[in-house]
């Protein structure tokens, strides 16, 4: 069950993908709503921090200010890995793309602005190519074919 910890491979083998719908981060002071399904809990002194999709937020009249597309990191990185947060955060924060970063017991999971969520992929698509680049010395295969 051991994760991957080299970050060549964790950066070749990435492949990120964009998970269907619009997240947003809300807030709530006690237990959850009714009806709620957050794929993100967080428990913090001034309450609970929910990433939930956005149609739940609002049918449950919560308030949020971000809207986000959620990427995950198909690659299985492991929790001690050093440096994947970074190098991900780098190429998007180039681009001027801000990035939420979670990591799962099995795969870390970016929470980008949803009207640059395809740019982000592309992004990460571009950082994955210039891995396998590096460890083969061979450019990396298009995703398309």
């Amino acid at each position: 069950m051991t994760g991957e910890h080299d970050l060549q491979v964790l950066l070749s083998d990435m492949r990120p993908e964009l998970n269907e719908g619009r997240y947003v981060f809300t807030t709530v002071p006690g237990a959850l709503p009714e009806g709620l399904t957050p794929v993100v809990t967080v428990a913090e002194p001034e309450g609970h921090t929910l990433v939930v999709r956005q149609e739940e937020a609002d049918r449950a009249g919560l308030a949020y200010d971000y809207v986000a597309g959620w990427i995950t990191l198909r690659v299985h990185s492991a929790l001690d890995a050093v440096g994947l947060t970074a190098a991900v955060a780098t190429a998007l924060a180039q681009a001027g793309l801000s990035c939420n970063v979670v990591a799962g017991f099995h795969h870390d999971h970016l929470f980008v602005p949803y009207d640059a969520a395809d740019e982000a992929l592309r992004l990460l698509g571009a950082l994955a190519g210039r891995a396998t680049e590096a460890a083969t010395g061979r450019p990396a295969a298009s995703p398309t074919g």
